[in-house]
């Protein structure tokens, strides 16, 4: 999400910005104060974990004693988002109007029947049979009351009968089955073989609407889905609908330019296979570290032939991990990003293959390393909300800036501190990888003792401690977007770190070119000999392949924390559990939730004691995105606050729970409520489940990677970009052969080829393997789409 330009200029807005799933909110930016156009400059990164059909961004007015007023929005179709796909975009803003806003899919049966009358005449009747609705929008935060109209409607009549009122819930069961008699003239008499009269069916259609019941106030529409009674004809078939907004539902009265929004979508939808299908492509890619040279392998291909390096590094990076063939890959792409670097002070200073590679890894593998290390102070900082602006231009009247100095220099130290003492808890595959670029990098440039360090603090400073300093809730160091003056302290921490950790930036030379003088009066006050020793001997510890101490290694894993509701173990005064919002916390060690963070446990479950995770119907207690942990006791219910955060959750508890021994094999998808399983209605609370449970995760506890699926996503990258594996290819053929180009320089001059006919071999095996992956993807799709049921999805 970028920026937000010319919203509705009555007066200045304090803003932000919602991404949604239909109706249902997943992520939300930080708050931009007093702005007409505000900058959010935010990425998320999610897997959806359910059918949609509106990817939606909306603009928000905060407000402090009201509801947040919705200003405009973006909404793009699923089957739209592609076009979007790695291009930046600027969207006008549409007004919201209550018909547009759908979600949810409604099930029917549809038949036309013959009839014959007293008189011998024959009609046809079309019977409805609505069984239920899924995924239904909440509305107010709260499971909606549904119900549905049922409407033959035509040039003149419009017979509309309805369903019961279903109580709080999302995905409600009717089973109700209405009848309609498909009207005929007089003339229309009983004939030997059935027809239907085709001037009448070609006017007629079907339309269910979904509604909720108001009670005292408005019904609020939910969603609409017509049926031309033509398609029936001789048929009867049943198929799930997605409910659509109204004709009108995107269109308003209103003209105003609300202002628009600025985003850079990147959407990937991927079949995965069984495992067998991709070996041949897996281990193309796992041997690219042994190719020489490495611009020949197919993991350097992949990042040549995409048009953002971006979009092959993350799967790569993650498959590679996976398989332990990380380091010896990066070590190989470091060595040819060094060959063109002519100058030691630029070292690893670009976006390279190599240090997006490494960017990506310290992102994956250093979540825990970071929270040891930054989350401590960085609440203190937080929370403390000491004033530190020493810029003349930002200072209000009456801030003293040297007390605002004295409060920066502070929290600098605590920082700087706590990442120097930090080595110890690195994580090895870290060390690893920054020892092979120190030496790398000492090796290129022999006569500069101090480029070994520098091609490290490149890494570790600016591009890993300064950048979470400054964003700290991207990587789950806080739970909430810090406010403006807690985000200006972050930002000016993260600059003082980044000079602190360059190695030589303290030398008055290089405070002489700081753009801003109020950063070198500050950094005057620091000693140079005592701040660049403590760099020293850090990088020197975290670049070092020398064995950690154990009891670095015994710390439990930091995994996922957040808020979430739980159902209470206990009852309450009146006989009936309820539910409580709790901070849970998940390590390698034990699952355990909070009255708040950072405050003792109040219930715990050791890691080894959890027998299954399994999602919980919303049936058991009429609310969304439930699931349960199943241990030695009763269950835990646990509700999350989206279908995001669920599926992350029993994911992540899978994952670290997969090895125990006593796992169950069967549970209950219901609750145990009045004596009986909701599920299947058995009496014994203790009795064996009724449903088998889901399959075992793959993957790390530390880091989550799905091999296969990362597989698939880098044979959609060769998929997508096969005309110009075949220029390459063609281009490779052409200077082994002719020994030079024979074709315009430009058809391959973007291409890096070291070596003609090592590369052209490697590529010839890359076409084979995506032309066989093609096949088998198409003998999967013919057999989705003839297994497919007529409707809308």
């Amino acid at each position: 999400i970028g920026e937000a330009k010319h919203l509705v200029p009555n007066k200045m807005r304090d803003v932000f910005c919602t991404i949604n799933l239909d109706q249902e909110e997943v992520f939300r930016t930080q708050v931009v104060e007093k702005s007409l156009s505000p900058y959010f400059g935010e990425e998320f990164y999610f897997e959806i974990p359910r059918t949609f059909q509106w990817l939606s961004f909306y603009i928000y007015d905060k407000s402090v004693l009201q509801k947040d007023l919705r200003i405009g929005k973006v909404s793009i179709r699923k089957e739209d988002l592609c076009s979007y796909t790695g291009k930046e975009n600027w969207f006008l803003l549409q007004p919201i109007d209550s018909n547009s806003e759908v979600q949810g899919k409604v099930h029917l049966e549809l038949k036309l029947n013959e009839l014959i009358t007293d008189n011998g005449s024959v009609c046809q009747q079309l019977v409805v049979h609505i069984k239920e609705c899924h995924g239904l929008p909440l509305i107010n935060g709260q499971n909606c009351d549904p119900y549905a109209t049922v409407s033959l409607v035509g040039p003149s009549r419009n017979d509309q009968k309805k369903t019961k009122v279903k109580k709080k819930t999302s995905n409600p069961q009717f089973n109700e089955t209405f009848y309609f008699e498909v009207t005929r003239s007089s003339s229309y008499t009983k004939k030997s073989q059935f027809q239907v009269e085709e001037e009448d069916i070609e006017k007629l259609e079907l339309r269910v609407d979904l509604w909720n019941n108001g009670n005292l106030v408005q019904d609020v529409f939910l969603g609409e889905i017509k049926v031309p009674v033509k398609v029936l004809r001789n048929d009867s078939f049943q198929a799930w609908y997605l409910l659509q907004p109204r004709e009108n539902g995107n269109k308003s009265s209103k003209t105003d330019d609300l202002g628009s929004l600025r985003l850079n979508i990147c959407y990937t939808e991927d079949y995965v296979l069984p495992s067998e299908y991709y070996a041949s492509l897996r281990n193309l890619l796992l041997k690219s570290s042994d190719v020489q040279p490495i611009s020949a392998s197919a993991a350097y291909i992949l990042s040549e032939v995409c048009r953002d390096k971006y979009d092959a590094v993350l799967p790569l990076v993650r498959l590679l991990l996976h398989h332990h063939k990380l380091v010896p890959f990066v070590t190989a792409v470091a060595e040819l990003d060094l060959k063109d670097t002519q100058e030691a002070n630029t070292v690893f200073r670009g976006n390279t293959l190599a240090t997006r590679c490494v960017d990506e890894m310290m992102k994956i593998v250093g979540r825990h390393y970071l929270k040891v290390t930054l989350k401590p102070v960085l609440d203190e900082i937080c929370e403390s909300l000491k004033p530190c602006e020493i810029d003349p231009i930002k200072l209000k009247e009456g801030d003293n800036v040297e007390i605002h100095m004295e409060n920066l220099r502070y929290y600098v130290d605590k920082v700087f501190r706590e990442i120097v003492r930090s080595s110890i808890s690195c994580p090895t595959l870290m060390c690893d990888v920054f020892y092979s670029l120190r030496h790398l990098a000492a090796k290129r440039f022999p006569n500069d003792p101090h480029v070994q360090y520098s091609a490290v603090s490149s890494f570790v400073f600016l591009r890993f401690f300064a950048v979470a300093v400054v964003s700290p809730h991207t990587f789950h160091l806080r739970p909430h977007h810090p406010d403006a003056q807690t985000s200006r302290t972050l930002t000016l921490i993260s600059k003082a770190i980044q000079t602190l950790g360059s190695w030589g930036s303290l030398t008055k030379s290089k405070l002489s070119s700081f753009k801003e003088t109020f950063m070198c009066e500050f950094f005057k006050t620091f000693q140079e000999e005592k701040f660049t020793e403590s760099v020293k001997k850090f990088l020197d510890d975290v670049s070092s392949t020398e064995s950690k101490e154990p009891s670095g290694l015994s710390e439990p894993v930091h995994l996922k924390e957040g808020e979430m509701y739980k159902r209470a173990q206990g009852r309450t005064r009146i006989g009936k559990k309820n539910f409580k919002k709790r901070w849970f916390c998940l390590t390698s060690r034990e699952f355990t939730y909070h009255k708040q963070q950072d405050k003792e446990p109040i219930f715990t479950i050791p890691i080894k004691n959890i027998l299954a995770v399994e999602k919980l119907d919303e049936s058991s207690f009429n609310k969304k995105n439930m699931f349960q942990v199943l241990h030695g006791e009763k269950p835990l219910y646990i509700q999350a606050n989206n279908c995001v955060e669920a599926s992350e959750w029993i994911e992540a508890l899978c994952r670290v729970t997969r090895c125990n021994q006593k796992r169950l094999s069967f549970y209950h998808p219901s609750a145990f409520l009045n004596g009986n399983w909701l599920c299947c209605k058995a009496t014994v609370e203790n009795i064996v489940g009724c449903a088998r449970c889901t399959a075992g995760v793959p993957a790390d506890t530390q880091i989550e990677i799905d091999g296969d699926r990362e597989t698939e996503r880098i044979y959609s990258l060769f998929t997508i970009n096969i005309s110009k594996l075949q220029k390459l290819e063609e281009a490779c053929g052409s200077i082994a052969v002719y020994q030079g180009p024979q074709k315009e320089p430009d058809d391959y001059s973007n291409f890096t080829i070291e070596d003609s006919v090592a590369t052209f071999h490697t590529l010839k095996q890359i076409i084979d393997i995506v032309e066989k992956l093609n096949d088998s993807h198409e003998k999967y799709r013919m057999k989705r789409s003839s297994s497919a049921k007529y409707g809308s999805e």
